[in-house]
């Protein structure tokens, strides 16, 4: 069984992007067809606009010719949203890179979308929150450095302000840049502490790319790196059970909260949830946010975390002080 029509017409344009001279003979052999069938394929080529003219063969007028982009209004609003959206363009290099591509697009449409356009209202909107915004000049400037010494293999001297150890300045191999949450960061094996770190983009205050050259030291890939955490941190895996009531419980069960998590219904309908996550810090947090009608069940140890938290709150909130 040959080629569609559309298919057909598809072939014969790669043709004669590809290939010079070709006449109605030879175009009919490389299709399959006869020769009256390509000289309705041409005519209906130009009907389409495309322009194509006879010189010792058929051509096309211009090589900058890009014909209508095959996208109905469902399939544009969808292309729309997910360029609007993506946390790339809050970066400078792909910010220009998005808006080049909207206007490709945009341009690119089919007469019979544009026009539906023009009287279709935007339903849906997607507000991505991230840690890039305008008050942070350096965001912009060090994501394309990061990528760059990415790309070259070459190392970074960064100047980073950790949450625990506050500022400090090292020299890390990058491997990958990763959105994950509400941030970009960027995964590297660190000669400070010896051991492969996430840094948070906005937490860099000062970088540079070096001469230094490194080779890679194992395969670490983005899509396995972050198997098992919470969100972003590592540590050893820790089975986490927590018993969820009230409000609380049906949060739990209304959305999937991570991938590997195990949730259960008791008869009395309080929520159990079992997860095994890579260290405490981040879960404990997500915990807290549930107030009362979360009780950690395993393990003993987040159970003491949550005991001095109170603690503290008590003190911090007796109203003897006042």
């Amino acid at each position: 069984m040959g080629m569609s029509k559309y298919d057909r017409l598809l072939y014969i344009l790669n043709l004669l992007r590809s290939r010079k001279n070709l006449n109605a003979r030879m175009l009919a052999e490389e299709c399959g067809v006869t020769e009256r069938s390509i000289y309705r394929d041409i005519l209906a080529l130009s009907e389409a606009n495309i322009p194509i003219y006879y010189d010792r063969g058929y051509k096309l007028a211009s090589d900058l010719f890009l014909p209508p982009l095959n996208f109905d209004m469902d399939e544009y609003n969808c292309l729309r949203l997910a360029l609007e959206s993506t946390p790339l363009a809050k970066t400078d290099k792909y910010a220009k890179l998005v808006k080049q591509i909207r206007a490709k697009v945009d341009a690119g449409l089919s007469e019979s979308v544009k026009q539906q356009k023009k009287f279709t209202p935007l339903t849906t909107y997607i507000n991505i929150t991230t840690t890039f915004d305008d008050e942070y000049d350096n965001g912009h400037e060090i994501y394309g450095v990061i990528e760059d010494a990415i790309s070259s293999w070459k190392c970074l001297e960064i100047e980073y302000d950790s949450i625990k150890s506050g500022i400090t300045r090292r020299v890390v191999e990058p491997y990958f840049i990763i959105f994950r949450g509400k941030a970009f960061y960027f995964v590297a094996y660190c000669r400070l502490r010896k051991e492969f770190r996430t840094f948070r983009l906005d937490r860099i205050v000062d970088l540079k790319k070096t001469e230094e050259s490194f080779n890679p030291r194992e395969d670490i890939k983005p899509e396995s790196y972050f198997e098992g955490s919470w969100e972003v941190f590592n540590g050893e895996p820790v089975d986490v059970i927590v018993q969820f009531t009230g409000a609380a419980a049906k949060v739990i069960l209304s959305n999937t909260h991570h991938p590997d998590e195990l949730v259960e219904v008791t008869d009395e309908g309080k929520v159990i949830y079992r997860i095994t996550t890579r260290g405490l810090e981040e879960i404990q947090r997500w915990i807290l946010g549930f107030g009362g009608e979360a009780e950690v069940l395993e393990p003993a140890e987040l159970r003491d975390n949550f005991r001095a938290i109170g603690e503290k709150f008590i003190l911090m909130y007796n109203t003897e002080k006042y």
